[in-house]
C-alpha cells in the first residue's frame, strides 16, 4: 500500500494552490487501487477541506504515517518530516541562496526530494508546469499595473476572479492608448500572456515592425532569444548553441528598449546568460520603458529592477534608475514601476491546480506509484539517503556554504 497526502502550505505568504483537486484523487483512487491518499488540513487551501470529505477523501492533521507528500512551494525547514518521499517547487538547482538551509535539512533528514521543476521526459521537455497560468496572471497584472499607474481603468484584481472566465469579464475595461509592449519568450509563460493580451484585442506585430512603426493603437510583440542575442567572437547565433553555452553570448536588447513602453518579462533566464539590459543602461534618457512586469521573478537575475519579489497583497514597488533602489510604488514620474509577484498563478488557484493535477496525473503518477521505466522520477530526484544524486552533485559545494 502506497500512502500518499496532500500537505498544507506553510511557506508565507500563503500559497492557495494544490497538487491535485477533490475530484482529481477520486480519479487518482479509481486508478490505483494499492494506493491511500489523505488531505491535510488547510485553512487556506483553494478547495476547501469539506470538498476533499464530499469526495472520501479523509481530511487529517497529521500525516507522519504516509510515504509520499505532495506540496507546491518549498517546505518549511521545521515542518520537515524525517525519511518521507516530497514532492514540491524546492527552487535550490539554481543555487539561490536563500534555500541553502531547506535543502541543508533535507539531506540531514534523508528525505528524498522529487522536483517538479526536473520532471522531464527523455528530451528534457518539462511535463508538469504552472508556466501558462503565470503567464496569464502576469500579463493581466501587466495592463492592471499600467491602468493604476496612468488612472486609465479600473480592473479587479485576478485574485479576486473565481476563475479564468471570471477574469476575462474585466478585459472589457482595457481601454489602452497607444503604447507599445515587448513580451520576451516563446514557452508555456509567453504563450499564456499572449491568451491575454489577443484576448483584450491588442495587435500583435513582428519585432521588426515594432522597432521601426509608431502606431496610432496599442501593439504588442513577441521577443525571442534570437531576436536579442548574438555570440560575442562573430555576431551570430545558434539557438542549440545559445541555450548549451549562453555565457559565449551578449545581450542587444537595446534596440528595444528604446521603443518599448511596457515590458513582460517571460523568457526562462540561465545565470550565465546576459540580462536584458543593465542599471546603467536604465538611467539613459532612450530608456522608454515606465512598466515592467517581471514574471521571471529572478532576483538578480535577466531584469536588474527586480531587486525583490513582490507579493499578491503588495504587489507592485517602484524602481529608481538613479538611486538603483526600490521605493514606494506608483511614487515618481522618473521610476519604473515594477509587478515581480513570484507565485503568480496562485491568483487563479483552483484554475491553475486542475491544470497541475492533470499533468501529474497524465504524466508523473504512472512512474511513482509504478515502474519508472522512462527513468522520469529519477532524473527530478535531488536527494535520497541523505545525499545529492548524481545529477546534482555541482549543489555540493553551495550546501557546504563555499
Amino acid at each position: 500500500m502506497i500512502r500518499i497526502a496532500l500537505i498544507k502550505e506553510g511557506k508565507l505568504p500563503f500559497d492557495r494552490r494544490v497538487a491535485l483537486s477533490p475530484e482529481q484523487c477520486r480519479v487518482l483512487l479509481e486508478k490505483y487501487p494499492q494506493a491511500q491518499l489523505i488531505a491535510q488540513k488547510s485553512p487556506v487551501r483553494c478547495f476547501p477541506d469539506n470538498e476533499y470529505t464530499k469526495t472520501g477523501i479523509p481530511v487529517r492533521e497529521h500525516i507522519g504515517n504516509c510515504d509520499i507528500l505532495l506540496g507546491i512551494k518549498e517546505v518549511p525547514v521545521a515542518d520537515l518530516i524525517p525519511g518521507k518521499t516530497y514532492l514540491f517547487f524546492s527552487h535550490t538547482v539554481k543555487k539561490q541562496a536563500y534555500n541553502r538551509k531547506l535543502l541543508q535539512e533535507i539531506l540531514h533528514k534523508k528525505i528524498r526530494l522529487i522536483d517538479y521543476e526536473k520532471l522531464t521526459d527523455e528530451q528534457g521537455k518539462r511535463l508538469v508546469a504552472f508556466g501558462r497560468w503565470a503567464g496569464i496572471v502576469g500579463a493581466y497584472n501587466a495592463i492592471w499595473t499600467w491602468g493604476k499607474r496612468y488612472n486609465l481603468f479600473d480592473l479587479r484584481r485576478a485574485s479576486s476572479c473565481f476563475d479564468l472566465e471570471d477574469l476575462k469579464k474585466e478585459y472589457s475595461k482595457v481601454h489602452l492608448p497607444p503604447v507599445k509592449i515587448a513580451l520576451t519568450g516563446n514557452g508555456r509563460v509567453a504563450n499564456g500572456a499572449m491568451e491575454v493580451l489577443d484576448g483584450m484585442g491588442i495587435l500583435k506585430v513582428s519585432p521588426d515592425e515594432f522597432i521601426k512603426n509608431e502606431y496610432s493603437e496599442a501593439v504588442y510583440t513577441q521577443i525571442r532569444s534570437k531576436d536579442y542575442h548574438f555570440r560575442r567572437i562573430d555576431g551570430g547565433y545558434d539557438s542549440q548553441e545559445f541555450y548549451a553555452t549562453p555565457h559565449l553570448y551578449d545581450a542587444s536588447f537595446s534596440k528595444f528598449t528604446r521603443h518599448t513602453d511596457l515590458l513582460i518579462a517571460a523568457a526562462y533566464w540561465n545565470p550565465q546568460a546576459p540580462p536584458l539590459f543593465s542599471k546603467e543602461e536604465m538611467k539613459k534618457s532612450s530608456f522608454r520603458i515606465k512598466v515592467i512586469a517581471d514574471i521571471t521573478c529572478d532576483i538578480g537575475g535577466s531584469v536588474p529592477s527586480t531587486v525583490r519579489a513582490s507579493t499578491v497583497q503588495d504587489p507592485l514597488y517602484d524602481y529608481n534608475p538613479a538611486s538603483e533602489a526600490a521605493e514606494a510604488p506608483l511614487s515618481g514620474e522618473n521610476n519604473l514601476t515594477v509587478m515581480a509577484i513570484d507565485n503568480l498563478p496562485c491568483e487563479l488557484p483552483r484554475d491553475a491546480s486542475e491544470s497541475f493535477g492533470r499533468q501529474l496525473l497524465e504524466h508523473v503518477f504512472p512512474y511513482i506509484i509504478g515502474e519508472d521505466s522512462r527513468g522520469i522520477i529519477q532524473r527530478a530526484t535531488i536527494t535520497e539517503n541523505g545525499r545529492l544524486t548524481p545529477p546534482y552533485q555541482y549543489l555540493q559545494e553551495f550546501v557546504d556554504g563555499k
